[in-house]
C-alpha cells in the first residue's frame, strides 16, 4: 500500500477509535480524546512510545497545575493573576515558535485558560478537564498504538535536511500575536466560563494556526476552516440523527474523518493547504462534543451550534485583525530599520 494511503487509513481510524472509546468509557470531556488523536495521527510518524506518554503526562499534570495555581490569584488579585497569564501565554507561544515545542505549548495554554477559567466556577471543573485531558491524551495515543502497525511509515531515509526554524526576530512578533488573539478570548471567558469554555479552545487552535499564516493568507484559512468546521458539524449532527447510537457514531466520525484525511495529504486535491483541513476537523470536534451534552440535557442542539458557530466567527475575526494588523506593524519596523540604515 502506497503511503499517502497508508496516512490517510491511519488519520482516519484513530480518531474514529478514539471517539468510541472515549465516549464508551464515558471519559470526562470525551470530544477530546479523539480532537487529540486528529493531533497526534496527523503528523508523519510513529506514537510515542510508554516512556514518551509518561512524560508528556508529566509535563501536562505540571502545565495543569499551573492553572490551579492561578485559581486563588483570580478569585483575590486580579490584575496580578492576568499579568501572569500574559507572560505564560507569551512563553508558551514562543515555545510553539520558537523551539518547536508544539505539544507543551498547546497544554501549556490549555492549562493557564481552561483549567485557571474553569476553577473560578467550581474546583471540581478544574479537576474534571484536567482529568478529560489527562485520559483523551492516553486514549489517543493507545489508539494510536493500535492502528499504527496495520499503517506504518516508511523508514525515514537518511541524511534528510531538518526543517528551517523560524527567525528569531520574526517568532518574537508571532508569539506576541498568538498571546493577544487568546488573552481577551480569556479575558471573556472568565465573565462566564461554562457557557464559553469551547470559545477557548478555538482561541488556542487559532493561536496555533496563526503562527504559521501571513496577512494576506490568514482570513481565507483562519476564518475558512471555522467556518466550514462548522458547516461540516452541523452535517455530521444531522446524518447522526438517522440513527443514534455509538456504532453509528463511530462509522459517521470514520467516513468524515476519511475525506478530510484525504483532503490533508492530497488525495483529493484542495486550494487549501493540511493545517487547514486539519483545524477543520477540531472545529467540528469542538462543536459537536458540547452538542452531545445539550442534546442529553434536553436543550435546543441546533440554537447552540448557531450560537457557538457566531461566537467561533467573531473570535477568528479577531484573530485575522490581530495577524493583519502586526504584520503591518512589522513590515512597516523592518522598513524603517532599512531606510535607516541606508541613510
Amino acid at each position: 500500500m502506497q503511503i499517502q494511503a497508508r496516512r490517510i487509513f491511519r488519520l482516519s481510524l484513530v480518531p474514529a477509535l478514539a471517539l468510541a472509546a472515549a465516549y464508551a468509557l464515558q471519559v470526562p470531556l470525551p470530544f477530546i480524546a479523539p480532537l487529540l488523536a486528529f493531533m497526534f495521527a496527523a503528523m508523519p510518524a510513529p506514537p510515542m512510545g510508554p516512556k514518551s506518554l509518561f512524560g508528556l503526562l508529566l509535563v501536562v499534570m505540571i502545565a495543569m497545575g499551573t492553572g490551579l495555581l492561578l485559581i486563588p490569584l483570580l478569585q483575590h488579585y486580579q490584575i496580578t493573576a492576568l499579568l501572569i497569564v500574559a507572560l505564560s501565554l507569551y512563553l508558551s507561544s514562543y515555545l510553539t515558535v520558537n523551539m518547536g515545542k508544539a505539544l507543551f505549548g498547546i497544554f501549556l495554554t490549555m492549562g493557564i485558560t481552561l483549567i485557571s477559567a474553569a476553577g473560578t466556577v467550581n474546583f471540581s471543573l478544574a479537576t474534571m478537564v484536567i482529568q478529560g485531558l489527562a485520559i483523551g491524551i492516553a486514549v489517543a495515543v493507545i489508539c494510536q498504538w493500535l492502528v499504527y502497525p496495520w499503517f506504518p511509515e516508511d523508514s525515514t531515509p537518511p541524511g534528510e535536511a531538518p526543517a528551517a526554524s523560524t527567525p528569531p526576530g520574526k517568532s518574537n512578533w508571532i508569539a506576541l500575536r498568538s498571546t493577544l488573539i487568546v488573552l481577551p478570548v480569556y479575558w471573556l471567558v472568565l465573565t462566564n466560563p461554562a457557557a464559553y469554555m469551547a470559545i477557548v479552545m478555538k482561541a488556542v487552535l487559532l493561536s496555533q494556526q496563526s503562527s504559521h499564516v501571513d496577512a494576506k493568507n490568514a482570513g481565507r484559512e483562519l476564518l475558512g476552516s471555522t467556518f466550514l468546521g462548522g458547516v461540516f458539524a452541523v452535517l455530521f449532527w444531522m446524518v447522526l440523527g438517522i440513527s443514534t447510537n455509538l456504532w453509528m457514531f463511530f462509522w459517521w466520525m470514520l467516513l468524515f474523518s476519511l475525506y478530510i484525511s484525504s483532503k490533508i495529504f492530497g488525495l483529493i486535491s484542495s486550494r487549501f493547504p493540511a493545517s487547514f483541513w486539519l483545524n477543520v476537523a477540531m472545529t467540528m470536534l469542538i462543536m459537536l462534543g458540547p452538542a452531545v451534552e445539550d442534546s442529553a440535557n434536553g436543550k435546543d442542539v441546533y440554537a447552540a451550534f448557531f450560537s457557538r458557530l457566531g461566537l467561533f466567527i467573531g473570535v477568528t475575526l479577531y484573530a485575522w485583525l490581530a495577524v493583519y494588523s502586526f504584520e503591518y506593524l512589522r513590515t512597516r519596523r523592518c522598513r524603517k530599520q532599512v531606510a535607516s540604515l541606508v541613510k
